[in-house]
């Protein structure tokens, strides 16, 4: 049939040879394309033709039943996007002879009523972005085509269903129809009939309805359906090149940090149809659990359907081991072809199928999403197998993964007390991405995105969600819905983001404009609105009414997590520590593999609520042998700690940071002072007996007392003021007791059999002058102590490298100190010269945003400025003395770009939170793997 679009674009080889670009390619042109790439790797492959597009190449050669088609390539879809939307010179030319080279294939024709050729176009980026971007299946059916399928398959209803899902996806994805005109459509007629189920409609049903779409195009698009299939094939090539920037698509690569300028392909593939009656259906499947990791065969299949009905959860789905007993023949070639992929991908596979009259064909193959822990199981076990090398393993699993894997998690204790009050909704979901989540109930993505900003933690509730839900899903602390099985969208973007999910809670009466959900327990009916609290568990199904508290999870019982780790700290060159202030904070940073204590923080010692009145005393003192006095009161509290740590730490070492901030932070604050002497001296008006008078101005007087050493401490800028080390010269008194409290507790619990390093570190030196007067201190101090005791031990003496000139001036700084540790939290800031608080509220989210700045450099290491500065230092400290043990211990210490720098430049170790501890050793060891150096192959 000779078509309008097809005959305006005469001359296609000619406009091709003109074009001089060959921008689409045939699946069984796999040779030709590697001839042009001379691809280094298969991702240079898939950056042309797009993940999903290079798989379907590559099975084509292996030889699997795969629908053939062709590849626009994402060069094309750069060029369109670069040139006001335009097809490239000869593109549309090159698209419309390959579709001729389908027919030949295929012996069909386009849009030839007697013998139709039907097409599915899309989109398929280097990098899996699952229901991101858009797709139109059934490409090619029109009115007559219609006509010519009921013909050849006796079968009205197969073709009516087919007819309206192309009307409908078409003129959402293509035209803009809003989608829920269409659903209202079937949910209208179904509710007629009396049935529940889209299979239960009758052929006559479904022509109804088809009509009726055409009609809501007309309504919502100003033009009728196209009814010639190359116009179809245009505007669809179209849209899917359009949907690489549309909002969701770039919320997702926002989120995952994949790059805008990669293009999407375009596959056009001939349909195969899964809804052909009894012995056809469609599914998709993972070759291991993406759960659990598992190797066993997971996933979902609907008898009857097309592949969009699996994907968007409209219909709960029958578990893939079900289609053994139905199709034996089928399922058992089905098993042969997964495990040949999953040998030849060297991965764990998520595959689409589909069946078509009892034939396997097989639809896409890519590297499936899977949860942190099935990520971290299906490394060692495939590292194991002998399938990936131990260093594939780790770089297999992202560091992210293993924070996800060490995220709080309901007690079973916690959620048997909760059912015992009746706060059970949900026994038994599909449990479709685990962990623990509490938060507020919210029925869109909007108002889940919105709240997220606030610092408000929701859950995300849907019916199903769609692609167009993914900024609120992201924003969301888990998700919610109550249709949809284990590789619907909801439990496929939860699993890759991180979020635990409860799918397919059909209990769940969803209302979501009403903003409520009704749901039946054994005891009563209960209604939840938006903003209530909810609880779910996406690790068994279950979800609670109200906040359930949360645990920590049992880290040396995460076998497959543990043996990782191990290989990483046989890879890695960076030491991994931690920070930690208190001996319980040291125990567990131990359990997670630290190597040693990188910054305590004696001032956290001091706000405890027993401890602050003294500290608050010491600080009133008018005289240096009232502050001494104060100080010996806090000597022993601050000795038991310090022996708390060494003793969890025993053999390894311990550096300990002398009081670094500002006095005044240990006082109530200047406003609230006088606010509070203002609100007395009202009420003193009012008092009318000696005792309450005499009392309100004991009180006035005590609070004019503190007000006035308030305002004698306050200072224009406190973070570049009386603080660290110069805190130390005015008053060394401090420093005194806190070394003495140091050396003490090192000496007992060396009595004790206990291996103790301890490390003095001086904050904020800027002049090596003042290292001098600090090293003087403690060389005193420490001599007293050993006398006394008539014990000793080795210490080192250090500083925290934290503001310009102390990096300028390394070399005489590593005069005095024998260690250097980076405070990468106020370098930033004093290089920047912005105070962070003061930045994040105001304008550094949209520096961001706005690629003024490429990111946060609080949370990743500005490696072009403060980077400089760190290198410069540690080169210059190492020539002036070459054993200078160098670090970072700020929050930098567990950002994985930020340790691949400090593995570069060649610090000795990083400190981090003892909760980021395994992350670091992970990307410690990723670091050198990718950068040619791990130990393991000196």
């Amino acid at each position: 049939m000779a078509t309008a679009v097809a005959e305006r674009q005469t001359g296609a080889e000619a406009a091709g040879t003109q074009a001089g670009k060959k921008w689409v390619y045939m699946f069984s042109e796999l040779d030709e394309v590697e001839a042009y790439l001379q691809p280094k790797s298969w991702d240079d492959v898939k950056a042309l033709l797009g993940g999903k597009g290079a798989n379907l190449f590559e099975m084509t050669r292996l030889g699997i039943p795969v629908p053939p088609g062709f590849t626009v390539t994402t060069e094309a879809c750069n060029a369109y996007l670069a040139h006001d939307h335009k097809f490239p010179p000869g593109m549309w030319e090159q698209e419309v002879e390959a579709m001729h080279r389908l027919e030949e294939v295929t012996g069909k024709r386009f849009g030839d009523p007697s013998n139709p050729l039907f097409v599915s176009c899309r989109s398929g980026a280097k990098f899996s972005m699952p229901g991101m971007m858009d797709t139109v299946l059934n490409i090619g059916l029109n009115d007559e085509t219609a006509q010519g399928m009921i013909e050849l398959t006796q079968d009205p209803r197969f073709v009516y269903d087919s007819y309206r899902r192309l009307v409908q996806m078409f003129g959402a994805v293509v035209l803009g129809v809003p989608d829920e005109p269409f659903e209202e459509v079937i949910a209208e007629v179904k509710k007629e009939r009396g049935v529940r189920l889209d299979i239960e409609l009758t052929a006559e049903e479904w022509q109804r309805i088809t009509e009726r779409f055409k009609g809501l195009v007309v309504a919502f698009a100003g033009r009728e359906f196209p009814q010639d299939p190359y116009e179809q094939l245009e505007l669809a090539t179209r849209a899917v090149f359009n949907s690489w920037f549309g909002k969701r698509a770039v919320d997702y690569r926002n989120a995952t940090g994949i790059s805008h300028d990669l293009g999407t392909a375009v596959n056009i593939q001939m349909v195969v149809f899964g809804n052909m009656g009894e012995n056809s259906g469609t599914g998709v499947a993972f070759t291991r659990n993406p759960i659990t990791g598992a190797k066993e065969l997971y996933g979902d299949y609907l008898i009857n359907a097309q592949g969009e009905d699996v994907v968007a959860g409209i219909r709960t789905p029958q578990p893939i081991s079900q289609l053994q007993q139905e199709m034996p023949e089928v399922y058992q070639q089905f098993l042969e072809i997964v495990e040949k992929l999953e040998r030849h991908f060297r991965d764990m596979q998520d595959v689409e199928f589909t069946i078509e009259r009892g034939k396997l064909w097989m639809l896409q193959t890519r590297d499936g999403k899977r949860t942190a822990r099935a990520a971290i199981k299906i490394a060692v076990d495939m590292a194991n197998e002998g399938l990936i090398t131990r260093e594939e393993a780790l770089l297999r699993v992202q560091p992210n993964q293993v924070d996800m894997l060490l995220h709080p998690q309901f007690s079973a204790e916690v959620k048997q007390q909760a059912a015992a009050e009746g706060r059970l909704l949900v026994e038994k979901a599909v449990n479709a991405s685990p962990g623990a989540a509490v938060g507020l109930a919210v029925f869109d993505a909007d108002t889940a995105e919105k709240w997220g900003r606030e610092g408000k933690p929701v859950i995300m509730i849907r019916p199903e969600t769609k692609p167009d839900d993914v900024h609120g899903m992201i924003a969301a602390q888990g998700i919610l819905t109550s249709r949809g099985g284990a590789t619907s969208h909801a439990a496929v973007v939860a699993r890759q983001f991180g979020k635990p999910a409860v799918c397919g809670a059909e209990s769940l009466q969803i209302n979501v404009e009403q903003r409520l959900f009704v749901v039946q327990t054994e005891t009563a009916t209960v209604e939840v609105r938006e903003g209530d609290w909810l609880s779910i568990d996406g690790g068994t199904g279950e979800v609670f009414l109200g906040k359930l508290e949360t645990q920590e999870p049992d880290f040396e019982r995460e076998v497959e997590l543990n043996t990782l780790l191990g290989w990483a700290d046989e890879i890695r060159k960076l030491g991994v520590w931690a920070n930690a202030d208190y001996p319980k904070d040291a125990e567990r940073a131990r359990r997670y593999g630290a190597e040693g204590i990188g910054l305590c923080r004696t001032e956290h010692m001091f706000f405890e609520e027993e401890r602050l009145p003294i500290v608050q005393e010491m600080i009133m003192a008018r005289s240096k042998a009232r502050r001494i006095a104060a100080l010996e009161k806090l000597l022993p509290m601050q000795r038991a700690d310090f022996e708390g740590i060494f003793r969890a730490m025993d053999g390894q070492p311990v550096i300990i940071r002398l009081l670094d901030p500002p006095l005044h932070e240990f006082l109530p604050s200047y406003d609230q002072l006088v606010q509070d002497l203002a609100d007395l001296k009202v009420r003193l008006q009012h008092y009318h007996t000696l005792s309450e008078i005499d009392q309100a101005l004991a009180e006035v007087r005590q609070k004019e007392d503190i007000l006035s050493r308030v305002e004698a401490l306050r200072e224009a800028n406190p973070m570049l003021g009386l603080r660290g080390d110069r805190l130390g010269v005015v008053m060394p008194e401090i420093t005194e007791m806190q070394v003495r409290a140091i050396l003490e507790a090192a000496v007992r619990v060396k009595r004790e059999g206990v291996d103790v390093h301890p490390e003095i570190m001086i904050p904020l030196a800027g002049h090596v002058n003042e290292l001098k007067r600090m090293r003087e201190i403690v060389e005193s101090v420490a001599k007293e102590v050993f006398g006394e005791m008539g014990n000793s031990v080795s210490y080192k003496f250090g500083t925290m490298i934290e503001v310009p000139r102390a990096a300028l001036t390394a070399d005489e700084m590593a005069s005095e100190a024998e260690f250097f540790s980076f405070g990468t939290n106020d370098l930033t800031q004093t290089t920047f010269g912005i105070s962070r608080d003061d930045a994040e509220a105001k304008f550094l989210i949209q520096y961001v945003e706005e690629g003024i700045l490429p990111h946060n450099p609080f949370q990743q290491l500005d490696r072009s400025g403060v980077g400089k500065l760190i290198q410069m230092a540690v080169n210059m400290g190492r020539q002036a003395r070459p054993d200078l043990h160098v670090g970072i211990c700020g929050e930098h210490g567990g950002d994985p770009d930020s340790i691949e720098f400090c593995h570069l430049i060649g610090l000795d170790y990083v400190s981090c939170s003892p909760f980021r501890v395994p992350i670091a050793r992970l990307a410690a060891a990723q670091a050198a793997i990718k950068n040619g150096q791990s130990q393991a192959g000196e």
